[in-house]
């Protein structure tokens, strides 16, 4: 006669947890995911259809003062930045979201190396200088706004799989990189931009830290960056601007 098992065989089920309330867990987890993604998204839609209502600075304009400026200053970019910032206060449209305080901070992002200075901040719109004296190269990420970056001084050349010649830019020229596409970008030798992002910024937040924290491990640089955007945002929501 078999000998009897000294404990119960457990029934098969569908569940790898060995609780019941861990797949509980699991399953109300999920739930309230969906349900938190089904209220959200037509929210989103609603809010995307609409984003160009919370803009302030217009593109002819910051194509206008930036021509301005370089026919002004030619291949000085210290003049050049003054120029656009003292243009910029001085038209009351937008004067009161522009940061004169020139703190600069390094950038690192997709392999690439530069510094900004932060103009503008918000939840949807930002305004920056952004350059290197030196040259650099990398990713331009794939972003949840379009970015168009002014030339100021220096060259940018830009490149897409397919294509068998670079994209060139010059000063007065402006690429634009499209919301959710990609390019790999060089600004060869010392190259200065006027970079003006329009949609949605903070998800673009993940791609310019993701470098300070897995690669350079640049923490002060990374608390300064964080001190001074959210400033700007913080600052600008106050004054009623998203």
């Amino acid at each position: 006669m078999a000998p009897k098992s000294s404990s119960p065989a457990k029934k098969a089920s569908g569940c790898a947890c060995s609780t019941k309330s861990c797949c509980g867990g699991l399953t109300t987890f999920f739930k309230w995911f969906a349900i938190l993604i089904a209220v959200l998204a037509p929210i989103f839609y609603v809010l995307d259809q609409n984003v160009d209502k919370f803009y302030v600075f217009s593109l002819p304009q910051l194509d206008a003062v930036s021509k301005a400026a370089i026919d002004a200053h030619p291949g000085d970019t210290k003049a050049i930045v003054k120029y656009i910032v003292d243009e910029l206060k001085a038209d009351v449209t937008v004067s009161r979201y522009v940061n004169t305080d020139e703190q600069w901070v390094f950038n690192n992002a997709g392999g690439a190396m530069g510094a900004m200075y932060i103009i503008h901040a918000s939840f949807t719109e930002y305004l920056i200088i952004f350059g290197t004296a030196i040259g650099t190269e990398g990713h331009t990420g794939r972003h949840t706004a379009d970015d168009y970056f002014h030339i100021l001084t220096g060259t940018q050349t830009a490149y897409v799989p397919g294509e068998y010649e670079p994209e060139v830019y010059v000063p007065g020229s402006i690429h634009h990189l499209r919301r959710g596409t990609v390019k790999q970008y060089r600004m060869p030798e010392s190259c200065f931009a006027l970079e003006y992002a329009r949609g949605w910024i903070p998800p673009m937040l993940f791609f310019g830290y993701a470098d300070g924290f897995f690669s350079t491990l640049d923490f002060p640089t990374l608390w300064r960056t964080t001190y001074l955007t959210g400033e700007q945002m913080l600052g600008n929501i106050v004054k009623g601007k998203f």
